[in-house]
């Protein structure tokens, strides 16, 4: 076992991976950028290292002194947590090279899982259904003009090595798809280094559905479930809940089956999601977050899993603790999103309490919330024995927090959860454009 981990990411996840460490009796050392020097993960860990100025570019990106300040610091292993480094292959790549343990997978997967065309192809033979669209990269707006014509619209244009709605583009139109491919092509070099295009047919009323996953990178995939993540704001997801509304037993079987097949073909390690979008009673492949993603937590109430503690041990060890005998999925679990509008001061923070209620945050009274990075500053989560009272729930724990000094979604959340789609769970992605009035 590791005696010591370098948390190469900041705020809520790093807080989390902190408190996993403890119990599995591993020090922690966390890097922090100059805006972060007073952040909770600082005064938790057992050690904290400045890496650079406030932007991420400067600091949290920088992947040298991050190898550099494991290295310095007696570490084992570095664990990427979420977004920034944590799907990049390059990263993982030069950590081993160190000698240091990387949580995540081998950087052969991520650059293949990272490869939005090579994904597809992979989950092809694996025997996921896949969203009909081009048969791997579009070149040119000339070749994706031809495509359009067989394909028909709407279409969806999506970076290659996207994520996040970076890269994409919807188009009704042959003047739509001119006008937008090199916009998105651009923003996917921008954004990613990469300015691959690929084209996809777009679903317009499908619900996103996402399976998380756990693997040894030999035989052991465990499958936790499923979590539906269909009520999103440009892109981004806002809540998060288990089980899905739209999934029959039968759909959930086949996505468990095909999921622990590709797994298991690609020899992945550690912590993974599979994303699909369903509609007309079909599920289709999207893609694999190559990392634990920051919704994990709902599946960890549904199934009493530490994920990040798996994560660790899979990656370290190439054992884990439990097999699939061992997962059982029972209840509700529903996760909101508090996000900041803004940077601003905390004046007051009380977070809710009560019966089956978490909270994952590093906000506290008087944190100052900086504006360079994610605006997500708590994950607000409950349990519950069916889908009613579990919303009945989260909207009294949403009331219920006290947070003072700046502007936030809540009330946002308030009115989604308790809007009659929702409630009734015959909805789609498209639940917040229609109930949140611009």
């Amino acid at each position: 076992m590791i005696k010591r981990l370098l948390i190469a990411n900041r705020g809520e996840i790093a807080v989390r991976i902190i408190r996993t460490c403890r119990e599995m009796n591993i020090e922690t050392v966390v890097v922090y950028s100059q805006a972060d020097e007073a952040s909770l993960p600082v005064k938790m860990a057992d050690r904290a290292v400045c890496i650079g100025p406030a932007p991420s570019s400067e600091s949290y990106l920088k992947k040298e002194s991050l190898i550099g300040t494991a290295l310095a610091t007696g570490c084992d292993a570095i664990h990427p947590g979420v977004g920034f480094l944590s799907e990049n292959a390059d990263f993982a790549e030069m950590a081993l090279e160190a000698g240091l343990i990387f949580i995540g997978p081998h950087p052969r997967v991520t650059r293949m899982l990272g490869d939005k065309v090579m994904a597809k192809k992979t989950a092809r033979e694996a025997g996921l259904p896949l969203i009909p669209g081009s048969d791997g990269a579009v070149e040119s707006v000339a070749k994706a003009v031809d495509l359009a014509g067989e394909m028909g619209f709407p279409l969806i244009v999506k970076a290659a090595s996207g994520g996040g709605g970076k890269g994409m583009r919807i188009v009704n139109s042959v003047e739509e798809l001119k006008s937008a491919f090199p916009i998105a092509s651009q923003e996917a070099k921008n954004n990613f280094g990469d300015p691959t295009l690929y084209m996809e047919k777009y679903m317009q009323k499908p619900r996103h559905v996402e399976v998380q996953l756990l693997a040894d990178g030999k035989d052991n995939v465990i499958y936790l479930g499923e979590r539906d993540c269909s009520v999103q704001k440009n892109h981004q997801k806002l809540l998060e809940e288990s089980p899905s509304t739209i999934l029959t037993d039968k759909m959930r079987a086949r996505m468990e089956e095909a999921s622990v097949t590709l797994f298991r073909n690609i020899g992945y390690t550690g912590a993974g999601t599979i994303e699909f979008l369903v509609e007309g009673g079909e599920f289709f492949f999207m893609e694999v977050n190559a990392r634990v993603q920051v919704e994990h937590t709902v599946t960890e109430l549904m199934t009493g899993v530490d994920i990040i503690r798996q994560q660790i041990l899979a990656c370290t060890t190439g054992v884990m603790e439990i097999t699939q005998a061992d997962i059982h999925i029972h209840g509700y679990a529903l996760e909101a999103r508090i996000n900041a509008r803004g940077a601003g001061r905390i004046t007051s923070f009380v977070p809710p309490l009560g019966p089956s209620v978490r909270v994952d945050t590093h906000i506290f009274s008087g944190y100052f919330v900086p504006p360079y990075y994610d605006s997500m500053i708590a994950k607000v989560l409950i349990q519950a024995r069916n889908r009613n009272e579990g919303i009945d729930r989260m909207i009294r724990v949403l009331k219920e927090m006290e947070l003072e000094g700046l502007e936030t979604n809540r009330a946002e959340q308030i009115t989604l959860l308790s809007c009659r789609p929702f409630r009734s769970g015959n909805f789609d992605t498209s639940l917040h454009g229609q109930i949140i009035k611009k």
